[in-house]
């Protein structure tokens, strides 16, 4: 006759389960310390490699935007390195030939327009005051700048000799850099593609395929849009700040057609602020003109030259631009603001191909309103008939 101890007396099966949940709580151990460690680690990557990421993003937004003229070139018999190598060249030129006709003029009234910028602001605010009422801070309470505050920049900030040389050989060398990843960028841009579609079956090489022309269309024609626009902008705005006498109006110019054109939301209201506030600096009339002609450019430019220019580019939200710009510059700093945009632009129409959109319902209809039969043929899919085999 056998009697109960009260204790539990070990099994094999339990054992057994025992060693398993053992097993899998030391594996799940190990994959959390494995998933922390590469936190870590591409945590440290990307902070350290962040200014050379944004640098093949610059080179690959500067690729897909000379691509269209590369393979226009190719098209016409030249070799693809050929006309990369032509197309850069001739961009070199132009550079070139723009600091020869413009690069005196631009630096003398560019170093003019900083030294007088804050008595303009000075004279804009006071005259604001006057007229309005307003006791905004004038003079020095405006912009607290001493000799002995210069004197102690200008020591703090200023390199010696070997810090100019080493400065310019960073930009040499960060120049030549982006140059040539353009080139191979560009160059091999075909062949990069059939590399890269190579490891996979063939339904993924088509969502490459897909992918990589979208990338090209939508990112390059964003940007060539862009400097079309930022160009005309900038001529039409030279012209009147000429015609009307306003100093300094290259630099101004050119500052206006780069913002109003790269920075989204906020670029149209800081372009046309600086060259309002040194026209009113001068004469408060003209920078209520500079002020009206921004307003009717822009309104010239929504209308009729954007929807022209970039009739092939995305559309993005203002709201989506702006947020892009400011996580990119977060993220990449200037470089990353400068690409956000186009970036943002490839993955929107990217969603827009492959992604899908259901119709809306309806909400608070009454059903009687609808016609009979209208609720089921809106609800319910058609019924399809396999195809036979």
């Amino acid at each position: 006759m056998s009697e109960s101890t009260g204790q539990n007396v070990p099994t094999p099966a339990g054992d057994a389960d025992r060693r398993a949940n053992t097993r899998w709580l030391r594996l799940a151990i190990v994959y959390v310390l494995l998933a922390v460690a590469a936190y870590q680690m591409s945590g440290w990557l990307f902070h350290n490699l962040r200014g050379f990421l944004g640098l093949l993003f610059l080179a690959w937004l500067f690729s897909v935007t000379i691509e269209p003229i590369v393979d226009w070139l190719e098209r016409r018999g030249l070799r693809r390195g050929a006309g990369t190598g032509l197309v850069l060249l001739a961009l070199f030129l132009f550079m070139v030939g723009f600091v020869g006709v413009f690069g005196t003029l631009l630096v003398d009234q560019l170093a003019q327009l900083l030294t007088a910028l804050p008595d303009a602001v000075s004279r804009v605010t006071e005259w604001a005051n006057r007229t309005f009422g307003t006791e905004f801070a004038t003079g020095k309470d405006l912009i607290k700048i001493t000799p002995e505050t210069v004197r102690d920049l200008a020591e703090r900030f200023t390199p010696g000799v070997l810090g100019v040389l080493s400065s310019l050989l960073g930009v040499v060398f960060q120049a030549m850099t982006l140059l040539l990843f353009v080139f191979y960028m560009s160059a091999e841009g075909p062949a990069m593609r059939r590399t890269i579609s190579s490891w996979f079956p063939a339904r993924q090489q088509q969502i490459i395929s897909t992918v990589w022309g979208i990338s090209v269309e939508k990112a390059g024609g964003y940007v060539v849009s862009r400097l079309i626009l930022a160009a005309v902008s900038a001529v039409a705005t030279g012209i009147f700040l000429m015609a009307i006498g306003v100093p300094y109006w290259l630099p101004l110019a050119i500052w206006t057609g780069v913002v109003s054109q790269f920075i989204p939301t906020l670029g149209t209201y800081l372009a046309i602020a600086l060259p309002a506030i040194i026209a009113a600096a001068a004469q408060p009339m003209d920078g209520v003109w500079v002020v009206v002609f921004g307003t009717a450019y822009q309104q010239v430019e929504n209308y009729l030259l954007h929807p022209r220019i970039t009739s092939k580019t995305v559309s993005i939200h203002p709201a989506v631009a702006f947020g892009s710009v400011i996580v990119g510059a977060s993220l990449f700093g200037a470089i990353g603001a400068l690409v956000s945009v186009p970036v943002v632009a490839v993955i929107q129409a990217i969603v827009e191909t492959y992604g899908h959109r259901y119709d809306l319902v309806h909400e608070g209809r009454p059903e009687s309103a609808s016609p009979q039969g209208d609720s089921a043929s809106s609800t319910e899919p058609p019924s399809e008939t396999p195809a036979a085999e």
